[in-house]
């Protein structure tokens, strides 16, 4: 059976799949990321998770995985194949294209952005399905975006296209690891509620999900501490709608599992905000902590459609 492998690495975790044509998950897998052991070992396991992949596609389908698409964090260069910086992971340009195939017997294979390789998928398969333009922007430790154009990611000139969580919503905030002051990400991130609420509350194991059924439950600290958050983050997507007019925006990650909690406040927080801008329609992610496997699905894929259209 045709299938590609599909590789989404995380700064704790790693979520594998082998993709058939149609988009079937045919087989699922997730290891330890093991940044604790340093750079050099997660490129490692990268690869051994990788080839353990291979080898089980030709073991249980009779076949080896035509290509191969992995979403890594942090600074990507796509068009070369090169992981360029990650804080999370310690690396830094790191060939991750060329390693990949040469452990994978040559194998094409494409690299991603985390983000954008979610919002691939979120785009095609998921949330965004039918959308000509959207904006995809999941709320985690930190924040970024996708920028979906007709079915594409647009990554931008150099790579760094959809950074929504760098724009700057309120100049007297906290200082930011980019910095700068008032950050989006510094505001409305689900870190950023969680160190909020944690000293609302004075509860350091408190976090943003626990801060959510706070807000369900009447708590005015809580409701105060999640306006804030809802507040800056409608700012935010105000700018990023003025530029981009997408027709929808998808809010993913960590805070968006707090459904209507967050959903209702918001929209209407958009909405108080625009002027001339054409509201778009804001809905949740669909496809959870698999879209960046997804993607990378699609990615190989679509590698595999572009060889066959360049050969042709």
């Amino acid at each position: 059976m045709r299938h590609v492998i599909a590789l989404d690495v995380g700064g704790t975790g790693m979520k594998a799949a082998l993709v058939g044509a149609d988009g079937s998950l045919l087989y699922e897998a997730r290891r330890a990321t093991g940044r604790e052991r340093g750079h050099d070992a997660v490129v490692r396991s990268i690869l051994d998770f990788a080839d353990d992949l291979r080898a089980y596609g030709s073991e249980h389908f009779g076949c080896t995985a035509l290509a191969a698409g992995v979403a890594v964090p942090g600074i990507v260069d796509s068009e070369n194949g090169v992981a360029v910086y990650a804080a999370n992971l310690g690396w830094r340009d790191v060939p991750m294209r060329a390693l990949l195939s040469e452990r994978l017997s040559g194998i094409p294979v494409a690299l991603g952005h985390d983000v954008r390789t979610g919002g691939l998928a979120e785009g095609r398969i998921g949330a965004g399905q039918g959308a000509d333009r959207f904006l995809f922007v999941p709320l985690g430790t930190g924040i970024a975006g996708a920028i979906g154009i007709g079915g594409t990611i647009e990554a931008g000139a150099h790579g760094y296209a959809g950074e929504i969580g760098h724009v700057v919503v309120r100049p007297d905030g906290p200082e930011c690891g980019c910095g700068q002051r008032g950050c989006l990400e510094t505001l409305a991130s689900a870190a950023a509620v969680t160190r909020a609420w944690a000293e609302a509350s004075g509860d350091p194991n408190a976090d943003a999900a626990h801060c959510a059924k706070a807000v369900e439950a009447g708590d005015p600290k809580a409701i105060a501490v999640w306006r804030n958050a809802v507040d800056a983050l409608a700012a935010g997507l105000v700018t990023a709608l003025t530029l981009l007019d997408p027709r929808t925006l998808i809010i993913g990650g960590g805070l968006a599992e707090a459904g209507e909690t967050l959903f209702t406040p918001l929209r209407a927080a958009v909405e108080g905000r625009v002027t001339f801008q054409k509201l778009p329609s804001i809905v949740p992610a669909a496809l959870g902590d698999t879209a960046g496997c997804l993607g990378a699905g699609l990615l190989a894929w679509d590698l595999i459609a572009t060889d066959s259209e360049v050969t042709a």
